[in-house]
């Protein structure tokens, strides 16, 4: 009888607790867009190329555009769709946008050399060479950020000859499980798979997607974010999430010569706060804007 009890007990918890669910997905389903769904599901357009790679990966890139070069490196579990709407704005203010998917993501493959920030930091040198940028600004989200400072600290030389300054945004030099609890969670979860049923299975998918916001998550983003981050194959991507708990570049900042904007927003618990105020105090010559 007690363990009846326990068990009775346990359902109606497991009740609440998803009707309590429910309610808050169709809060945030009530939410205004800033943008409408039809405008984030809309695919990038411009001159696509396979850029391959020593290993046999196959590098999609897409550009487009005339002008000053931007380059865009997109974040972890995502594909160049993520940057659609800065596309357009870019290329209608006159430059030459560049993006591409990362190795591993949207429709780039893993070659023999697998995945890992060495690999992909690689990956950077050769879109930029395949390109021929010279004078090119580099912009990274999140883990395209993460690879960038990689790729610089790497490739000086490069970084020289081709580029004359970087975005950082929403970014990290690794070490992201450092006072980030989501991350900590998170990363044990899409190592399991759980993150991927999570975000399969409606009203918790929501949720998951509104974490990533701030207090007012975006539906359409949601929805979008969503659809491109079921798609990506995420246990053969466990590496490059290894990596962004593991390794630190914090200590080698100061090699950077680059000019660097590092962008953060206030509400961001997947890189707090403290990634950017670091990477701006001591890459020289960097500033924040928050």
């Amino acid at each position: 009888m007690p363990f009846l009890i326990i068990a009775i007990a346990f359902l109606v918890l497991l009740f609440i607790i998803h009707q309590a669910a429910q309610a808050t997905a169709q809060k945030i389903k009530a939410n205004a867009d800033p943008y409408p769904l039809e405008l984030l599901q809309k695919p990038i357009s411009g001159d696509e190329v396979i850029i391959q790679r020593e290993d046999g990966t196959k590098i999609r890139a897409i550009s487009a555009g005339s002008g000053p070069t931007v380059i865009l490196a997109h974040g972890y579990g995502y594909s160049l769709s993520e940057w659609n709407i800065v596309w357009t704005m870019l290329i209608s203010v006159g430059y030459q946008v560049i993006a591409f998917d990362q190795r591993g993501h949207g429709q780039s493959t893993i070659g023999r050399d697998g995945i890992g920030s060495k690999q992909m930091a690689e990956d950077y040198k050769a879109v930029l060479a395949h390109f021929d940028v010279r004078d090119a600004i580099f912009v990274g989200h999140s883990m395209g950020s993460f690879l960038m400072l990689i790729f610089m600290l790497s490739y000086p030389e490069i970084v020289t000859q081709r580029l004359k300054g970087a975005v950082i945004f929403a970014g990290t030099a690794g070490n992201v499980v450092k006072g980030s609890t989501q991350n900590r969670l998170q990363i044990p979860l899409i190592k399991l798979g759980i993150i991927e049923r999570v975000a399969k299975s409606g009203v918790y998918g929501w949720l998951f997607g509104a974490s990533l916001y701030g207090d007012q998550p975006s539906p359409a983003g949601i929805q979008a974010f969503l659809e491109i981050f079921n798609e990506q194959p995420h246990q053969k991507l466990i590496p490059i999430l290894e990596a962004l708990a593991n390794e630190d570049y914090y200590a080698r900042l100061g090699e950077i010569s680059l000019p660097c904007v590092v962008i953060c927003g206030e509400k961001d618990k997947t890189t707090p706060r403290w990634h950017s105020e670091r990477m701006a105090a001591e890459i020289p010559g960097a500033r924040n804007i928050w």
